[in-house]
């Protein structure tokens, strides 16, 4: 179907160039191992932007810096972001507050607003939204929010003691067991998938400037029993998203091999699904142990060496299946962790630089390497207190509010950084 549509997507911008009809944004297509943007392949560095539709708020958010943001990232060649729809919940610290679904099934119009205008503003720019509908993660919400709404009892939140991570896990295993949470959860993307947006007047469906719906952040199969139970939730919830819209691509926000108990046979057990257009990997070396910020000069040659087996072995998982794969997630802290936008980068930027490399690679050799979205686009937003958490009200940055604000952050003053990213962006056109 959407082989077809691409086809007929190119006719009509053959037919708007000969008669002089002012061209549409054209769509985002998927052939093969390849992204299309209407007749002409489509690879990118794009980069994550989960708070934007919270900057497009008349109420919490800062429209001029939202449309600020998007001119400067998009001067700089990005035009491909991943976005989160909205938080669930937001009454826990370290969550993001304000909720789009406040309550199960009750959303917050303001939050929907900001939605339609960012994304009203991104198609303006001819820029792409990928957008997730759920989180693995308690920071949004997400998955653990449906089981509390259930009654599955108070989330465990492993930022506060003596909750653990491990504690987490289990609690959030039972979300692919909780049938009225996985009803709920369907509901909540046909609310969204059936939305018509209040400024462009294009049904969601129906807007170019969203490339992709994506099942979640991070979604994981969490344990080997799991597997089965996570495989039938995440085909039923592709099998949905596809029925309601045929126009855009569907990705499932996985991590691979990281997300999949480790194992790639299961990465690759759970993308079978043919409805799932797209693959995606995330990497964190920091988080896995292959980096160290005290020891950057003698860790990072190993971050990076593992970072491009990590890469390659998944690449190659795409290759078999025959789809696109994009590292969608994937950060390095400034010197010494610090949160200042006046420390230094040069590590940070020595390893993007190696993602980049790769994706060039990639583009100038058809393999299914198709993108990369680093971790993440904070533009003006900063740390406000010392420690760097985050309490409501204030500024947003790319880190989300568990962690330090402006650990992974790409700021508006980060130069170097943007520069290099134009650069790579012009040897993809």
């Amino acid at each position: 179907m959407r082989k077809i549509k691409a086809a007929i997507v190119s006719l009509g911008l053959f037919l708007a160039t000969t008669i002089g009809i002012a061209q549409k944004q054209a769509p985002i297509t998927v052939k093969g191992t390849q992204f299309y943007k209407g007749d002409k392949p489509y690879s990118y560095v794009g980069a994550n932007y989960w708070y934007g539709s919270l900057l497009g708020s008349k109420k919490v958010g800062d429209r001029k810096r939202l449309l600020r943001e998007l001119d400067l990232m998009k001067k700089n060649g990005i035009d491909n972001l991943r976005i989160l729809v909205g938080a669930d919940g937001g009454t826990y610290d370290y969550t993001v507050t304000p909720a789009l679904q406040y309550e199960q099934g009750k959303y917050n119009e303001d939050l929907l607003d900001g939605l339609d205008f960012l994304i009203a503003e991104m198609g303006k720019r001819n820029m792409y939204a990928v957008l997730y509908l759920n989180n693995n993660w308690e920071w949004s919400g997400g998955m653990s929010q449906y089981l509390e709404w259930n009654e599955y009892g108070k989330i465990p939140n492993p930022n506060i003691k003596p909750n653990t991570w491990p504690q987490f896990m289990d609690f959030v295993k039972q979300y692919h067991s909780c049938e009225p949470c996985m009803d709920t959860f369907e509901n909540h993307i046909q609310f969204i998938l059936g939305r018509t947006n209040a400024y462009n007047k294009q049904k969601y469906t129906e807007d170019p400037a969203i490339m992709a719906w994506q099942v979640g952040n991070e979604p994981r199969v969490l344990s080997v029993d799991n597997e089965e139970k996570f495989t039938l939730w995440l085909n039923k919830t592709v099998d949905l998203i596809d029925r309601l819209d045929k126009n855009h691509l569907i990705s499932t926000g996985s991590e691979g091999k990281a997300g999949s108990n480790d194992d790639l046979a299961t990465y690759e057990h759970t993308h079978l699904n043919p409805k799932i257009d797209y693959l995606t990997m995330h990497i964190w070396p920091k988080n896995w142990g292959w980096f160290k910020a005290e020891d950057g000069e003698n860790t990072l040659p190993i971050a990076i060496e593992k970072a491009t087996a990590y890469i390659n072995e998944h690449i190659a998982i795409a290759k078999e299946l025959g789809r696109p794969i994009v590292i969608e997630e994937f950060g390095l802290p400034r010197a010494d962790e610090s949160l200042s936008p006046k420390s230094s980068v040069v590590n940070r930027n020595a390893f993007y630089k190696a993602f980049f490399e790769r994706l060039v690679k990639s583009h100038i050799n058809n393999e299914a390497l198709q993108g990369v979205n680093f971790w993440g686009f904070g533009g003006e937003g900063q740390a406000v207190n010392a420690t760097g958490k985050w309490n409501a009200g204030d500024t947003f940055t790319a880190d989300p509010p568990q962690e330090p604000q402006g650990l992974n952050t790409v700021f508006s003053s980060d130069k170097l950084t943007l520069e290099m990213i134009k650069m790579y962006n012009l040897k993809l056109k």
